[in-house]
């Protein structure tokens, strides 16, 4: 089949899917009717299992090398998933949880639709809810998590974190969230991701005072005392305002956008299917 006609074919099933699905409520109940532990318990009484950080498959192209072809266009999908171990019981009303994602760049225009890179992101956290005049506002994450891309002898590459992020409603259509890491390398191919990966982000989410459209920005600050970061850039569209699924487009613009990729230039823009938790998105 020809590149362009499979393109096209591609976004118009992305566009479809969302309404074969069913989702969940995306906004955070915030009014002053929920006192604290009404919160925590309505929080506590929620599935043990579900969504972690934002889940998404979008297909599209690079910027800037002329028309979409083959070797410049992909797919690219993320599944993030949280396991909770413990209601808030623990000190600070803190709780405990496992999470894993695995982000996977598709390079499904290619013959024989080779995968180019998947990397997995396992770990475990700790979590507290921030809860301010009986309004939940936050909460704040203390991770410990892997990330390693499970190929061998030079394509290979992994590194650790111990990390803390945290996310606070600056008013009900504006989040802003941060997160700091300690890197631990361990993968001997490497050994300079902080000059293309990071050490630190930082970022807002807005949304319309409908509830449809949501934007999203996320800065990785790269090693160094420059202005050098990598650009994240979401926009959504909800289809339904009771459920939690987006048509979205995605913008990513710097280095690390994989691992396999790490301390490679891309700037590419896509198109596709987001799916967000209930509360917050973790970055």
């Amino acid at each position: 089949m020809h590149f362009s006609l499979k393109f096209i074919l591609l976004v118009v099933a992305l566009s479809v899917l969302p309404l074969c699905l069913e989702g969940q409520i995306v906004v955070p109940k915030t009014s002053s009717e929920f006192n604290a532990d009404s919160i925590r318990r309505d929080y506590d009484n929620r599935p043990f299992f579900g969504l972690y950080k934002d889940n998404y498959f979008t297909v599209g192209t690079s910027m800037g090398e002329g028309r979409p072809n083959q070797a410049n266009s992909d797919v690219k999908f993320q599944v993030s998933i949280a396991q909770r171990l413990t209601r808030s019981v623990l000190p600070f009303h803190s709780y405990l949880f496992l999470f894993y994602s695995q982000k996977c760049m598709w390079n499904v225009f290619e013959n024989s639709l080779p995968v180019h890179d998947i990397n997995f992101n396992p770990g475990i956290g700790l979590s507290k809810l921030l809860i301010n005049h009986n309004r939940l506002v936050g909460k704040i994450t203390f991770l410990v998590e892997h990330e390693s891309n499970g190929r061998s002898r030079m394509a290979s590459r992994s590194w650790n974190k111990i990390s803390i992020s945290g996310a606070v409603y600056l008013d009900p259509n504006l989040m802003v969230h941060g997160k700091y890491w300690i890197p631990i390398i361990d993968g001997g191919n490497n050994k300079d991701i902080l000059r293309y990966s990071g050490l630190c982000q930082a970022g807002l989410q807005a949304v319309s005072n409908d509830q449809r459209w949501v934007l999203s920005l996320t800065l990785v600050k790269r090693e160094g005392w420059n202005l050098n970061y990598n650009t994240i850039v979401d926009l959504g569209y909800r289809l339904r305002k009771s459920d939690n699924q987006f048509l979205v487009l995605h913008f990513y613009n710097g280095y690390g956008e994989s691992l396999l990729d790490y301390n490679k230039f891309h700037s590419r823009i896509r198109f596709g299917l987001l799916i967000k938790p209930k509360f917050f998105s973790d970055f």
